[in-house]
């Protein structure tokens, strides 16, 4: 076990189970969801504000803070801690789903990851061992290991799927002997498409490796969510039960509490903050569409049953108001209530798991029909 790193399950009901994941930057209670600070900053909202909100884990692009202002620079200011001022648990992903994102820019081989930067056009390269460099120089707690997310359609998809698998299991080996930071834990990636056989494949193989944790990749790509169950279903029936359990981009609320059923103990995902941005707001009542010209004289809090900033001092009408004028006061209450719910909901999964009462919960979450 990496130095200061450490994971326990604590509870449990039925295959959910709630957990305690230790850090040198911290205890994170799971299953826990991570707001996504890109470039190290969630946008709109400060540390004071994520920690108010609930947050205990953050998470932030390796490929991006690599571009701009460099791991150099970050890690000369002290690492993520330092530089971001959010001194809490940091997770790192390893930056190749943003470079494989570039479609026509990038070409992968065994290698690595090579692509045009849409910054400058210059040619980069992204090879599991930089990927490891990258992410010890910003010091983050957790680091992912490199893996190939093939793109989920085309008549081929099956045969990239597996292809794409059988990379990334050579990248974790890789990724596994270039890692040198003894205060930092390192977790692989699960491949498989669509495939329950390659999935378990895929996770019994990177669970030989022996990482710090494990994390589902190439998912909430355009599968239904009964069958994204079952894969990540299957992938667990091939995990050590004492490591930690990562979904990986997976944000709508009756998703987080499926996958939670199934013993998920991580997640992350831009949707909370993208689509407040937007005006869309989750809530104990459903989902509210702000923007909407229904709302623009209505004085009742966003959410009556929450405590955030924007549901304790603010009206619908007067958040449709700004999001209609594009103040960026909109955006971020906005943000701040759909992190606060989000994080909410998390807490209440916990809680939940330890009464014993987690199927009324999830009943609960299916019937406000948030999505």
């Amino acid at each position: 076990m990496r130095e200061g790193f450490g994971f326990r399950v604590t509870g449990s009901d039925g295959n959910a189970r709630c957990g305690r994941l230790t850090t040198p930057h911290g205890v994170v209670e799971t299953p826990a969801f991570m707001p996504i600070a890109t470039y190290g900053a969630v946008r709109g909202v400060s540390p004071a504000e994520l920690l108010a909100a609930g947050a205990q884990i953050v998470l932030a692009n390796t490929y991006h803070l690599h571009e701009r202002p460099g791991d150099e620079v970050v890690a000369a200011l002290g690492g993520l801690h330092g530089f971001t001022g959010w001194r809490g648990p940091w997770l790192t992903d390893s930056g190749g789903y943003q470079v494989m994102s570039l479609a026509d820019r990038a070409r992968i081989d065994e290698e690595g990851v090579t692509f045009a930067s849409p910054l400058d056009g210059r040619r980069r390269q992204l090879t599991p061992e930089l990927a490891i460099q990258i992410q010890e120089r910003l010091g983050a707690d957790v680091a992912m290991a490199l893996d190939e997310c093939p793109a989920p359609d085309g008549a081929d998809r099956g045969l990239r799927a597996q292809v794409a698998a059988e990379r990334t299991l050579r990248w974790a080996e890789r990724s596994r002997r270039a890692h040198r930071r003894p205060d930092q834990a390192l977790f692989g990636i699960i491949q498989g498409g669509t495939s329950p056989a390659q999935r378990r494949h895929s996770a019994a193989r990177t669970a030989s490796l022996g990482f710090d944790g494990y994390a589902h990749g190439g998912l909430g790509l355009g599968e239904e969510s009964a069958r994204r169950v079952d894969l990540v279903r299957a992938a667990h029936a091939e995990l050590p039960a004492q490591a930690p359990r990562y979904l990986m981009g997976i944000g709508r609320p009756q998703d987080l509490v499926a996958a939670i059923e199934v013993g998920v103990d991580l997640f992350d995902c831009v949707l909370p903050t993208r689509h407040a941005r937007h005006g869309v707001l989750y809530t104990s009542q459903g989902v509210l569409r702000l923007r909407n010209a229904r709302f623009r004289d209505d004085p009742a809090p966003p959410d009556p049953a929450c405590d955030c900033p924007a549901c304790a001092l603010h009206s619908r009408a007067y958040l449709h108001h700004l999001l209609r004028a594009s103040e960026a006061l909109g955006a971020r209450l906005a943000s701040l209530h759909n992190l606060r719910f989000y994080l909410g909901l998390l807490a209440s999964a916990r809680r939940a798991i330890r009464e014993g009462t987690f199927a009324a919960l999830r009943e609960r979450v299916e019937a406000q029909g948030t999505g």
